[in-house]
């Protein structure tokens, strides 16, 4: 199960993926927001998060208009390591290279059909371990 909340900015973007996943067969729990009414990013990014570190939702894709804000969120959560991707290129290597376990995407920077591509990278690429789990547990060391 995947988790996905949205601030009123992505909003639309997170209903749309949230259509697509359903259509793969993917589910999803969403920890908001209902509207595109103003609404306070942290808010639904936190309890995402929450979500994913305790292990009830394996990954998470968190949403706002750029991303950043609810990334920044996301990641002030012990355990989480959430990439903000542009492109499907990186949602793969922080796959690959950091285990990242949230995605985060800007819906005023991205659109529908390259979210699509971004969330399937994210999905579908597999931590590579070696090397980089080394400093994986280096970068969450810096959490304790």
């Amino acid at each position: 199960m995947l988790a996905i909340a949205s601030d009123h900015g992505g909003y639309a973007l997170k209903e749309h993926i949230k259509a697509y996943l359903a259509a793969k067969g993917i589910e999803c729990q969403d920890f908001g927001t209902d509207s595109n009414a103003s609404c306070d990013y942290p808010i639904f990014g936190k309890a995402a998060a929450e979500a994913v570190a305790s292990g009830a939702c394996e990954k998470g894709i968190v949403i706002c208009t750029t991303g950043i804000g609810i990334s920044i969120t996301a990641n002030k959560v012990k355990g989480i390591r959430c990439a903000l991707c542009g492109d499907p290129l990186s949602a793969e290597l922080t796959r690959r290279h950091n285990d990242a376990n949230m995605l985060a995407m800007g819906a005023g920077i991205v659109g529908p059909n390259l979210a699509e591509r971004i969330v399937d990278a994210f999905l579908s690429a597999q931590f590579e371990g070696g090397r980089h789990a080394r400093r994986v547990d280096l970068m969450m060391a810096v959490e304790q």
